[in-house]
């Protein structure tokens, strides 16, 4: 089959899960920050993608799957200056499919998603397009506060290179990032160091977290090292090194390990290539056993409210943040109710994009008051009680 059928395939079929795994989610506080408090370029996107298509959870993350499908064409882009077989690229792209970081950045709204777009897109016009380099890095400054890492590495890869004058341009651009986008760095010593590299496992898996770093600790060795491994590189040791003193947000340095993907698949390839058939069954299995983790990961998204009937605590779940609060607002509804406060702020919040505003006449409780009780409200998942609440009248 042609390359680019089978490349349109694996993207459509990738849309039409993320799609499945959409209309189950509700918003989450979180992302009622980026929607309702913070004014960013997300938040604009999130914005303009609402007002086109109404309010709706399909509107709210259409923007976050776009940037992922065009990820994954960019990553196909890119992957053509390390891999010689086009075969090769679609594995790529699928198992960068199917990480665990990946599925979450593509539905979920946070700046994670936009900043790995960003990246590959920066990589490609640095492999494809080098003239409208110095266009593009001025306009990355006010995406996000995690683009400082890529001046950083930047600055470390063109120092290497000897291309002092860039480094210049860089530096400028660095200290400008530092400006729009103040990081925090505080605290003292308090171990998250093994809670960090916890969290990178689950973004990329495990075997994949662990190969990854291999491969940045063997091109270090042979001095290989690309422009991909200086950010994958010192993203990833500044992220360990602040953990020290601090629980650092992963998400925010994860999308510059995705970027050494490309390099990751060369080495593989390589290395399974110029053995013997014979010597090539170690390869196969590490392949075989990380591509079916990361199929049962994607297993577990994909049917994550099946997980329900088996956790004890539903407040336990992985995705509860992102449940709830679209069927309790139906429930609301359908009791004629549009207007409640809800003990819990985070709850109001959410509800607030569903068309619940707040009001004093009525009050949304999770605890059972002794008098007043207008309704309760039962959410279940799989005939599995996960939310209760009672509306109760308020005297004002």
């Amino acid at each position: 089959m042609n390359t680019r059928w089978i490349l349109a395939l694996l993207l459509g079929i990738d849309a039409f899960i993320l799609y499945s795994e959409l209309i189950d989610l509700s918003i989450s506080y979180y992302e009622t920050q980026i929607l309702y408090e913070k004014h960013s370029v997300l938040h604009y996107l999130v914005t303009t993608s609402l007002d086109i298509f109404g309010v709706n959870d399909v509107a709210l993350r259409i923007p976050m799957i776009l940037m992922h499908l065009l990820s994954v064409l960019l990553l196909f882009k890119i992957s053509k200056k390390y891999l010689k077989y086009d075969r090769d690229r679609l594995w790529l792209v699928l198992i960068y499919m199917l990480l665990p970081g990946v599925s979450s950045a593509a539905l979920v709204v946070d700046p994670t998603g936009m900043v790995i777009f960003l990246l590959f897109f920066y990589m490609y016009i640095y492999h494809f397009h080098r003239r409208y380099e110095y266009l593009v890095l001025p306009l990355l400054l006010f995406s996000d506060q995690s683009i400082i890492f890529l001046y950083l590495g930047l600055i470390f890869f063109e120092y290497a290179t000897k291309s002092y004058k860039k480094v210049g341009v860089l530096t400028l651009l660095l200290i400008a990032a530092f400006v729009i986008h103040p990081l925090e760095v505080s605290g003292v010593p308090s171990g998250h160091f093994l809670d960090t590299l916890g969290v990178y496992a689950a973004i990329f898996s495990p075997i994949v977290f662990i190969y990854l770093f291999y491969i940045m600790y063997r091109a270090y060795i042979n001095d290989q090292r690309d422009m991909s491994w200086y950010l994958a590189f010192t993203a990833l040791i500044i992220s360990l090194l602040l953990s020290f003193r601090q629980r650092i947000e992963v998400q925010i340095f994860a999308p510059y390990l995705m970027v050494i993907l490309p390099l990751a698949a060369q080495t593989f390839f390589h290395s399974y290539r110029v053995r013997l058939r014979e010597f090539r069954g170690r390869y196969r299995m590490i392949f075989a056993i990380s591509f079916i983790l990361l199929l049962l990961n994607t297993l577990v998204v994909f049917f994550n409210k099946e997980i329900y009937a088996y956790v004890e605590k539903p407040k336990k779940h992985f995705a509860y943040k992102m449940h709830i609060a679209k069927e309790l607002a139906q429930k609301l509804k359908d009791l004629n109710i549009t207007c409640i406060s809800a003990e819990n702020e985070k709850m109001q919040a959410r509800l607030r994009f569903y068309g619940i505003k707040k009001c004093e006449n009525l009050l949304l409780t999770n605890e059972k008051p002794f008098q007043n009780i207008e309704q309760n409200v039962t959410i279940r998942y799989r005939n599995r009680t996960i939310y209760k609440a009672y509306v109760t009248k308020q005297h004002t």
